[in-house]
């Protein structure tokens, strides 16, 4: 399928409609004919519920178009040849996507990457070593472009290729300090990919819409940290309702970036302490060109006592017309020194100085003489290797 000018038009004016998200539109398209008819008869039929809702203009949707372009996106169609075809198997998989980068990468089998914001220097190291071996095995990573497990992801396997896909529109990175993250991705071969229009800044509610596409354009997804309130474990879910596998890493029973996962694991994820623990669980279904009808399905993981997570959560909303809200979903507040810095970057399992100082920016020497002033206070313990972990 391709969609003429017009009709890509039509299109986009359709999802842009207050109201209208992926599974109303494939409704309308199949109710009316076609999203012109649709959108005809739109107003009407929105009127008898006692609300006329107007769709946007041609102009708007066409200016939306023209802005995409000129940062270097195209907005591409589910059915279209440059649309991800194992995304356009999940059922809630968005109508249109502006894609910036190489159609290569979004062709190429993938894995998701994801976990916590505020991750610990040996989570870091990890996402780092899995990332980096699934490259090498052939693999593209993606992920969401937070800070954390995900901004270590990309950078891990942008030599071999990375997905990011955004909460807001192409020209509203978030968070913003990782632009620069982005044009490397992008020149060396990567994508980044939307469902949200320009101009639109995150809100609290589509960084969930942002999990269901990432996890839709894996065949599995691995979570390396995540607190039970963690928004990774809406993708955990999400991957799950679309037939992929999921996977978590292990990690220590203290340390509450850990308790998620480790849940997972107990609920049925796949175990991952290497990268061909993935390989070898995800080859079936890479031969099967990523079928979620054929796909093994795990029971979904117990999160009843977290419902403000999903239970509100509206995947068929729309992305409203009107201009965007100016709400961002807060980050984690930064360590305020050194001190503090090193002691979020620490977790009961062990790390090397080395990996300290990658994960928190400072210097070895400044690592080195926190880490003496935490062992006098008894807040670490050394290990063989210049190896140290927090204690309590």
């Amino acid at each position: 399928m391709q969609l003429t000018d017009a009709q890509r038009v039509d299109w986009l004016r359709l999802i842009r409609t207050e109201g209208v998200g992926p599974r109303t539109f494939r409704g309308l398209i199949n109710r009316f004919g076609g999203a012109a008819a649709a959108l005809a008869a739109l107003p009407n039929l929105t009127a008898r519920r006692g609300r006329r809702i107007e769709p946007p203009t041609r102009d708007e949707a066409e200016a939306e178009i023209a802005a995409a372009a000129r940062l270097g996106a195209r907005i591409v169609a589910m059915g279209e040849a440059g649309y991800p075809k194992i995304l356009q198997a999940a059922d809630s998989a968005p109508p249109l996507v502006a894609i910036r980068g190489s159609a290569e990468a979004l062709a190429r089998p993938a894995v998701a990457i994801v976990g916590s914001r505020n991750a610990s220097a040996s989570g870091l190291a990890f996402t780092e070593r899995l990332a980096r071996g699934l490259g090498e095995a052939g693999l593209v990573v993606v992920s969401g472009l937070a800070r954390g497990i995900d901004a270590r992801a990309h950078k891990a396997s942008a030599a071999t290729g990375t997905v990011a896909v955004l909460a807001g529109g192409h020209d509203k990175i978030y968070p913003a300090n990782h632009a620069g993250l982005v044009e490397s991705m992008l020149e060396a071969g990567g994508a980044v990919v939307a469902e949200m229009p320009m101009g639109w800044v995150p809100r609290g509610r589509d960084f969930p819409r942002r999990n269901r596409i990432i996890s839709g354009l894996a065949y599995g997804t691995v979570v390396v940290e995540a607190a039970r309130r963690s928004g990774s474990l809406i993708t955990a879910r999400f991957a799950l309702e679309q037939g992929r596998e999921v996977f978590a890493v292990p990690g220590s029973p203290l340390d509450p970036r850990a308790e998620g996962t480790n849940d997972l694991i107990r609920q049925g994820a796949t175990l991952v302490a290497e990268v061909d623990h993935v390989l070898a669980a995800i080859a079936p279904l890479i031969e099967r060109g990523g079928d979620p009808d054929q796909a093994p399905a795990l029971p979904p993981p117990d999160l009843a006592d977290q419902p403000d997570f999903w239970d509100e959560i509206d995947l068929d909303d729309g992305a409203s017309s009107m201009p965007a809200p100016s709400f961002e979903a807060p980050e984690p507040a930064e360590p305020v020194g050194d001190r503090e810095t090193i002691v979020a970057a620490l977790s009961p399992t062990p790390v090397g100085t080395d990996e300290i100082a990658r994960a928190t920016g400072l210097s070895v020497r400044v690592v080195q003489t926190t880490l003496l002033e935490l062992e006098l206070d008894g807040r670490i313990e050394r290990h063989g290797s210049g190896m140290v972990s927090l204690v309590g």
